[in-house]
């Protein structure tokens, strides 16, 4: 009998939304179980409906029914109360779904945080109609919900089908989360390989690597001023200036004043690094040929 078990196909698991509008919430928090249940090789439809008996017997139903329970996979936000939240942005059916298969998805807590925080959180909020920063000017942002509102089918489209459209917007959706873990799990193994040299540094204000890292981990010290790293593509090397913020432009120390904006000759005079190539005028980048020149030039700026 066990034998003839391994030759019946198993059904499809069935992820059930409603039909109609959709918002980024509701794409969103399909693409994740697409992607989780694409991970573990099962098989799976997804329908659109507001039919109480396919809700129900749905294998996950998310942005309808008026029921959160993880436990079987029920993902509503609706219902009076509605299904908490964190840090102040309640949860909407795409930071549920999240919540209980993002550490699955990213194979890490750590990685699923990081991306709660940066798309999960702010699908949610907009959805829970809540702004998360104020305009300064009278032009609206483009968030990602705005790209799928573009994929609507307007007044005039009456032959494009809002399911297909639905469908589209999810192809989209998988591929904006696919790249999302993949940037955030490559991002915490710099961090690693960046602490690592900054803790071998006998000079803690340059910080040396061997590859183009990104090194948004440096702001947790405070010596780091600058960095200097291989331009692959030209086969240079790079001094960077380390960000007081990494969410502002502002430099902890600048390059000078009197680099800006030069190249090759000009700069290798003001400098004195013979190999120097140029500075960018904004004062956060300066490149030389070789490593021992970015290091020069690098020791240049602190003084």
């Amino acid at each position: 009998m066990n034998y003839l078990k391994n030759f019946i196909t198993k059904k499809a698991n069935k992820l059930v939304t409603h039909n109609g509008s959709f918002h980024a919430d509701d794409i969103f928090a399909c693409a994740a179980l697409c992607l989780l249940l694409e991970k573990k090789g099962e098989k799976f439809e997804i329908i659109r409906t507001r039919d109480p008996k396919i809700i129900e017997a749905g294998d996950y139903a998310f942005d309808i029914g008026s029921i959160y329970d993880e436990k079987t996979n029920r993902f509503d936000h609706h219902q009076k109360g509605g299904a908490g939240g964190r840090e102040g942005v309640e949860y909407s059916s795409f930071g549920l779904v999240w919540k209980k298969f993002g550490a699955e998805l990213c194979e890490s807590e750590k990685a699923a945080e990081i991306i709660d925080k940066k798309l999960v959180a702010p699908v949610d909020a907009f959805d829970n109609g809540m702004d998360l920063v104020q305009n300064k000017y009278e032009i609206t942002p483009y968030y990602i919900q705005h790209l799928f509102f573009s994929m609507r089918p307007t007044w005039k489209e009456a032959d494009l089908s809002k399911d297909q459209m639905f469908l589209e917007c999810v192809k989209i959706a998988k591929v904006v989360l696919t790249r999302e873990i993949v940037q955030v799990r490559d991002a915490l193994l710099a961090d690693d390989l960046v602490i690592a040299n900054y803790k071998k540094s006998a000079d803690k204000r340059i910080i040396i690597l061997d590859d183009k890292y990104p090194f948004d981990a440096l702001h947790d010290f405070p010596e780091p001023l600058f960095v200097i790293y291989p331009r692959v593509i030209t086969s240079d090397w790079g001094v960077e200036a380390v960000r007081d913020n990494p969410k502002t432009f502002k430099n902890r120390k600048s390059l000078p004043e009197a680099w800006a904006g030069l190249r090759e000759e000009e700069l290798q005079k003001v400098t004195g690094v013979p190999d120097a190539i140029f500075c960018h005028r904004g004062l956060y980048l300066a490149v030389a040929k070789t490593k021992l020149g970015a290091i020069a030039l690098a020791q240049k700026a602190l003084s």
